[in-house]
């Protein structure tokens, strides 16, 4: 993507769905759901084996499949045991291979990341303020300098960024318009006391992002292909940086369902890949237990992974709707991938592909 400056025009992107996409046949006719063999470090099984229903899981994505409310879908990947036992791709069979957009999931990437970046010394502790970190000229950063990695790992910064869309914030960064990235958040007003007030936002995962690249003297997503993305076999992707060269925390990771599975995969065995321990149990947990409730919603927050209490689930959660889904009591992963720029009602929700979880989970004996 030419290290992509993501100028999605998103208002055409939704007035051609609007116009014509829930007319048409958009998926593939279901042809079933076993995995393919890539060589590419997942372990595959089937579904008798790790002790799911495969009838019922056949009837599930043959549910999926035609089921209208779920018609932005483009894959829906089950791993049990670590192992992937069934995969499905409605839009298009080289989804398999093929990058998209993960949007704020990559923003549960730098919550794994920040554990690396504990184990490593480059942040000391989370509870350390900012200004232990960032070495640059900013009128407005003795204002700001009391906030935390911790206040930004939950949303809490007390920075004035809001996610609001075209001709915000967000929209700018991803049109590169300020010349500098973490000039341009620092500049931003404060609305809150940092730690006070959970406010989900772009802002806060790219500066600690840029605060990764600051302490490591290398771009952060160099520095996590060095130091974990490697050594999970993680290679299929990109990760967008700015034009000033700064990696983007809060979004810009593109890859495929079956790359994303594999840093799921590795939340999901505390930390683990093939038996090396890679980012710290201890984090692992720390990272995927509620630190945040928020009002009006049935989600709490971890540092940066979303949480149902009353389901037993963390997971990923990108716009559009891309997610990872952990169910630790059922051993399980599911993966969902969607069209990446929908918007409103036409983008997949967390309820909405909760209930196809919950079927998911009563499959599994």
């Amino acid at each position: 993507m030419n290290r992509i400056i993501i100028s999605i025009v998103i208002s055409i992107v939704t007035l051609s769905l609007n116009s014509c996409l829930v007319d048409d046949e958009l998926n593939q006719i279901y042809e079933g759901n076993k995995p393919i063999e890539l060589n590419d470090g997942l372990e595959l099984s089937t579904p008798e084996v790790e002790n799911i229903d495969s009838e019922l899981l056949n009837s599930i994505y043959s549910d999926v499949y035609n089921d209208e409310s779920l018609w932005s879908l483009r894959s829906l990947l089950v791993f049990r045991n670590g192992k992937l036992v069934s995969e499905s791709y409605l839009k298009d069979e080289m989804d398999i291979v093929n990058r998209h957009l993960i949007w704020s999931c990559t923003k549960q990437v730098m919550g794994v990341l920040t554990g690396v970046a504990l184990e490593q010394g480059i942040i000391n502790s989370i509870n350390d303020p900012i200004s232990d970190y960032l070495n640059i000229s900013n009128q407005n950063l003795s204002e700001k300098g009391s906030i935390t990695i911790k206040n930004m790992l939950t949303m809490r910064s007390g920075i004035n960024y809001n996610n609001d869309g075209l001709g915000g914030q967000t929209d700018q960064l991803l049109r590169q318009l300020p010349d500098n990235m973490l000039g341009f958040i620092l500049d931003l007003p404060m609305i809150n006391t940092p730690g006070s007030v959970f406010n989900y936002n772009d802002g806060d995962p790219n500066l600690l992002a840029s605060i990764i690249q600051e302490k490591t003297n290398m771009p952060t997503d160099e520095w996590a292909d060095d130091f974990l993305f490697s050594k999970i076999g993680f290679t299929n992707y990109e990760w967008v940086r700015y034009k000033d060269g700064y990696t983007f925390g809060g979004f810009g990771l593109v890859t495929t369902p079956r790359e994303l599975a594999k840093i799921a995969l590795m939340v999901a065995d505390s930390g683990r890949w093939k038996g090396q321990q890679l980012v710290s149990k201890e984090w692992i947990l720390d990272m995927t237990s509620e630190k945040v409730t928020i009002n009006d919603s049935r989600y709490s927050f971890g540092y940066y992974w979303w949480i149902d209490q009353e389901r037993g689930v963390h997971f990923m959660w990108g716009h559009g709707g891309q997610f990872a889904f952990i169910i630790p009591n059922k051993n399980l992963v599911v993966l969902m991938t969607s069209i990446p720029n929908t918007q409103g009602d036409y983008q997949i929700s967390a309820d909405e592909a909760l209930k196809v979880v919950d079927r998911i989970v009563k499959a599994a004996k």
